[in-house]
């Protein structure tokens, strides 16, 4: 894609942006003075609803579809390139530092924690929910109020190449590869293919001689760090003082133990799960290293609350739940039922669903889970999901084709009295259950 060359239209395109209200690609929800860019999608054509766009009080919209031309629409050859062009120029005027975080698991969360934790010094503005793609990095971009004093851009990859091009988009003067797992590896071919694609944030870093922020403890970030950089910061050094962030042995939420400056400071966490320990640690180092007050930074951790079920505990009237049903991988199902078989507790029930996109592991993969669920961790066992479904016929354990199967079932079995931890790829969709435990 080499980089955005600001052409007539981006500069004609970046006036009409700073006179209006933002950008949508989204025809039902396009605010008053906005600019509509009719994207297009697997199944639809977004030209199509460039009508129904500035009637709903679009300034203009930008179509690459010479069919749909009338009033107030701008022709291009490519509406995505131009998202992209006009949110690389945008990024370029802005003078603020963005920092920029990739990984397998934790991507979420880390930013979410150091949201909460730079917010304390700066005017924060990030990615939301979960745009952290091709479409999503240039709309996060876009929607950054002026006053704006640091941006944090999470990144998500499914194939070789993507990263790249997020960072001429983005251009991050900061970094974080939280890990490099085994997830969606359909899109890489391998674990190799995972690292090689991760790692061209730090391959951008180096050509803007910017700062990775990177976990020492992780043997194979270091060495990809070394070869790859000169500007490192490594979490248990962030400020040339050491820091050391501990787990401190707790029932369901994470707690921990920061050491720095001679001080130790022991809290307690709304999250569930030891995983969690190495999100808050780039977190808190990351805050350290752009200079919060640790008092601040202690503050902004505890108060943390997750959302979006990603280690979020309910408490409901029957059940204690444990929400991590946003998305699964094998590293991150081992990693849930790691801290959930440390949990003391009369009735622990498991619900897991498939882990989708793992290509032709995916049933090799489901099988070995499986063996790990049968070690006693919980007194049962629900298992939802086509692949689970198939291979589980000698496990013992209840398994339904879909999560609309296992609903029937809680309706007519509820469960009451127990801990209860739902994980499973978006896919599955166990959200759907939770009105029910």
């Amino acid at each position: 894609m080499g980089h955005f060359f600001t052409s007539m239209k981006t500069e004609q395109l970046y006036s009409l942006f700073k006179e209006s209200t933002g950008v949508s690609t989204d025809s039902r929800t396009v605010g008053k003075g906005q600019i509509f860019f009719a994207l297009w999608g697997d199944n639809y054509n977004g030209n199509k609803f460039t009508v129904e766009a500035l009637a709903r009080g679009a300034s203009c919209a930008v179509i690459d579809d010479p069919l749909f031309e009338t009033e107030n629409t701008i022709l291009v050859d490519d509406c995505l390139f131009e998202l992209q062009a006009l949110a690389s120029h945008f990024r370029k005027e802005m003078k603020v530092p963005v920092l920029a975080i990739t990984g397998t698991n934790g991507k979420t969360t880390t930013k979410e924690l150091l949201a909460a934790i730079l917010s304390k010094k700066f005017k924060v503005h990030f990615t939301k929910g979960n745009l952290n793609n091709h479409i999503g990095v240039p709309l996060t971009i876009l929607s950054a109020p002026s006053d704006t004093e640091m941006l944090i851009i999470e990144m998500g990859a499914s194939h070789i190449g993507e990263i790249r091009t997020l960072c001429l988009i983005a251009k991050p003067d900061y970094g974080i590869i939280t890990n490099i797992g085994t997830a969606h590896i359909e899109g890489f071919g391998s674990v190799d293919g995972v690292a090689k694609a991760k790692t061209e944030l730090y391959e951008h870093l180096r050509k803007v001689n910017g700062i990775a922020l990177y976990n020492d403890k992780d043997p194979m970030l270091a060495e990809k760090i070394f070869r790859i950089i000169n500007r490192a910061v490594p979490f248990s050094d962030p400020t040339g003082i050491e820091l050391i962030v501990d787990l401190v042995p707790s029932d369901l939420n994470l707690r921990i133990s920061i050491t720095y400056l001679h001080h130790t400071y022991d809290l307690s966490t709304n999250m569930f799960g030891s995983f969690n320990l190495e999100n808050v640690r780039a977190a808190i180092a990351t805050g350290l290293f752009l200079d919060v007050e640790m008092k601040d930074i202690v503050d902004a951790v505890e108060k943390y609350q997750p959302a979006n079920n990603r280690s979020e505990i309910k408490t409901t009237k029957n059940n204690t739940l444990i929400c991590d049903s946003y998305n699964a991988n094998p590293t991150s199902m081992y990693l849930a039922l790691d801290s959930f078989s440390a949990i003391k507790a009369d009735h622990k029930i498991l619900i897991v669903g498939d882990m989708l996109e793992l290509g032709e592991k995916s049933e090799e993969e489901h099988v070995k889970v499986l063996k790990v669920l049968q070690s006693d961790i919980a007194e049962k066992v629900l298992l939802v999901g086509d692949i689970f479904h198939k291979i589980s016929s000698k496990s013992g354990f209840k398994a339904f084709r879909n999560v609309d199967k296992l609903k029937e079932f809680l309706k007519d079995e509820p469960l009451k009295g127990n801990i209860i931890l739902i994980k499973g790829s978006r896919g599955i969709r166990l959200e759907k259950i939770y009105d029910l435990l």
